[in-house]
């Protein structure tokens, strides 16, 4: 027979009296988080099918052929991985500005600087190094290249004020000039718009593992998204800078009247996500073409912004959002002989916006609701 100590009776009620607040608080993160979300996809599943019966297409037909084209088949689902590789990159960069309570919509050209840097350091190295070998190098070079356009946004807003959203467009459109002209002048291989071929390093693809995944492009750096999300999520949520950098985005007077600099943390976040941008330049270079090519980011920048919108600026539903914008793009093409290709770019801006609009108000909902409770 086992008796229970007084110290030990009154621990464990203290732990019980805790826990059941705690975890009501834990439901209440997840339903804010996940709820809007739902919430719009619904609506966007709505307005789509408005949209299909608009070309006088059956719905369920359009979306079960959407749905064969990605997720039904091992090519069309590795085609859907590799776009969520970069989508989930770009979509990370993002959300983890907006963390911060900045708005980055450089990713594009941070995306760019990243295979651009990598891309010119593979020229550098010798032939036949192993992928094993020169990973870290490029990984290194993409950050360099991402970190360097994003760092100087946050350090404007930092010294001077300058407002990212502003500062981001403008080095969007003076670092792609930027590398355009490095890439045509410099790199280019005649007749062509891409560098001649990077001499060792090319990462495998998945078909190299799982034949079944022959011909599509998803490659290694799938796993570095994987990772670097689960790194974005220790760092925000589990380190003194990221309490710091969380802090500063909630409200940026009460950070610093705790000791926190928010010009520093803006600097430091604003760096960070240029390189994750960056990085995510790899699954273009070493993962697919081998080699830079101009306008190879083709818009993954700025749909990073609506991945990060989606998934909620959490890590983990970056990771989902991006297989969610993956897949309507790759469906896409196998839809396109029953509706307009424009109808996935509508279906995406869709998506925004009831994003847009779902986020604050169902969000107003769940707290008037808490508080009749």
């Amino acid at each position: 027979m086992t008796t229970t100590s007084p110290e030990l009776s009154r621990d464990t009620a203290a732990t019980a009296e805790t826990s059941v607040p705690s975890r009501s608080a834990s439901k209440l993160r997840i339903e804010e988080a996940l709820l809007p979300s739902l919430v719009a996809l619904l609506v966007a599943a709505i307005v789509g099918d408005v949209l299909i019966l608009i070309f006088g297409q059956s719905p369920a037909t359009v979306f079960k052929l959407l749905l064969e084209g990605t997720w039904g088949n091992s090519y069309g689902f590795g085609q859907v991985l590799y776009k969520a590789t970069t989508l989930t990159f770009t979509g990370l960069s993002i959300a983890f500005a907006l963390r911060a309570g900045l708005f980055n919509i450089g990713a594009e050209s941070q995306l760019a600087a990243g295979g651009f840097v990598a891309a010119t350091i593979g020229l550098l190295l010798p032939q036949g190094l192993p992928w094993i070998v020169t990973l870290p190098v490029y990984i290194a070079a993409a950050a360099l290249g991402g970190g360097i356009v994003g760092g100087v946004a946050g350090e404007l807003k930092a010294r001077f004020g300058a407002h990212e959203v502003i500062t981001t467009i403008m080095l969007n459109f003076i670092v792609l000039a930027l590398l355009s002209y490095l890439t045509a002048a410099h790199l280019k291989v005649p007749e062509t718009l891409h560098t001649e071929e990077v001499r060792s390093g090319a990462v495998p693809r998945l078909a190299d593992f799982l034949p079944s995944f022959h011909g599509s492009a998803a490659n290694v750096v799938l796993v570095l998204a994987v990772l670097a999300c689960l790194g974005a999520w220790w760092y925000l949520f589990h380190t003194r800078r990221g309490f710091e950098l969380r802090a500063v985005g909630l409200q940026p007077e009460a950070a610093e009247y705790g000791g926190v600099r928010p010009g520093a943390v803006w600097t430091r976040a604003m760096t960070i996500s240029g390189a994750i941008a960056g990085i995510g330049g790899l699954n273009f270079v070493l993962g697919y073409k081998h080699y830079y090519e101009e306008g190879f980011a083709g818009g993954a920048g700025f749909l990073g912004i609506a991945v990060a919108l989606v998934g909620g600026t959490h890590p983990l539903g970056v990771m989902l959002a991006a297989l969610l914008f993956a897949t309507i793009s790759q469906g896409g093409l196998a839809v396109n002989a029953m509706v307009p290709k424009q109808f996935v770019e509508v279906l995406q801006a869709v998506v925004i916006i009831a994003v847009a609009v779902s986020v604050p108000e169902v969000r107003g909902l769940l707290r008037s609701q808490r508080r009749r409770d």
